[in-house]
């Protein structure tokens, strides 16, 4: 049942449903800029429960398995982004789609799914946790640092001007810092309403979403995209995955890791994270650009789950025999 939860994901059938919604009712006018306050708003606190949520165990226990969260972080901010790169340049597509799966490239690990499938797959948890958070915190500074030096001659000029420095700055790096900060007096709060914090997290994503689908709508997203495309787009996801998942499972084996730890490798280096990826779209983007440099993101995400799914339910089956 929890494998079955991981491919049918229902967060990202709220997530479809809210482009469709974006789609169909975009907000214009007055109502755009309320959404978008709205938007701005919900990246403030989903970075502030990020701080919060991240421990300060976590981030120093991280220091004694260096040679795999270095795998791991070499493998997110490093292997990725030449596949990006190669993949900008060479992808049959419309630009805005090009330089979505070059952003997506430049994102951090996920959290919760990687952590889920070295569990599927008899991994060392404790090192996922920890392997994980450190790629999400990093990515809070590294992959605008990486937007600003790869995107900006990318057809998306000016991206990283002062106030999107000043944007990063004040809401994700401040909210997160302060979360964390708090963690002392907020924690057992979040302990408490593990459940009402989730929901929280996924209405900002998808008030971010709808914000940015909307621009993008009223500009002619849907004009500018063929199904053809968006075709292709799936089929470039599926082989950068493959890619990166080929190298982990190598690099694993050149570094001398443990099974256990090689399986984090796998799994904290070959996923992106769309709740990191949506807010700093939100932020880095123009609202019309946000809508279709999101959409590659949107189907790694699913890609990355259906194939992760699987992949671990083989690695439990090898180490059952």
């Amino acid at each position: 049942m929890e494998r079955l939860r991981l491919v049918l994901d229902p967060f990202l059938i709220a997530l479809l449903a809210t482009v469709l919604a974006a789609s169909l009712l975009p907000a214009r006018g007055a109502g755009a800029q309320v959404a978008g306050a709205i938007a701005d708003a919900g990246i403030v606190l989903l970075f502030f429960l990020h701080g919060a949520k991240l421990s300060r165990e976590a981030i120093w226990s991280g220091a004694r398995a260096w040679k795999l969260h270095l795998g791991t972080l070499a493998t997110t901010f490093a292997l990725f982004p030449v596949v990006g790169i190669i993949v900008r340049h060479a992808a049959p597509l419309p630009e805005g789609l090009r330089d979505g799966l070059l952003f997506l490239s430049l994102l951090p690990s996920t959290v919760q799914s990687s952590i889920a499938f070295t569990a599927i797959a008899r991994g060392n948890v404790a090192a996922a946790v920890v392997s994980a958070s450190f790629s999400n915190l990093l990515g809070i500074l590294v992959t605008p640092l990486l937007v600003a030096l790869l995107m900006a001659r990318g057809g998306t000029g000016g991206l990283v001007s002062a106030q999107a420095v000043e944007a990063i700055l004040l809401q994700l790096l401040l909210p997160f810092l302060l979360g964390h900060l708090a963690r002392p007096w907020v924690d057992g709060f979040i302990a408490r309403h593990r459940a009402l914090v989730g929901r929280v997290d996924r209405a900002s994503i998808l008030l971010v979403v709808y914000a940015a689908f909307s621009a993008a709508v009223v500009e002619g997203l849907w004009r500018r995209v063929s199904g053809g495309e968006l075709a292709l787009l799936a089929l470039i996801c599926c082989m950068m995955l493959a890619v990166v998942l080929i190298f982990t499972r190598v690099l694993g084996r050149a570094l001398g890791l443990a099974r256990a730890d090689a399986i984090v490798l796998i799994f904290c280096g070959s996923k992106k994270s769309l709740a990191s990826g949506v807010p700093m779209a939100g932020v880095l983007f123009p609202a019309s650009l946000a809508g279709p440099v999101l959409l590659p993101l949107m189907l790694f995400h699913q890609i990355q789950l259906m194939a992760c799914a699987v992949l671990a339910r083989r690695l439990a089956a090898e180490e059952a025999e």
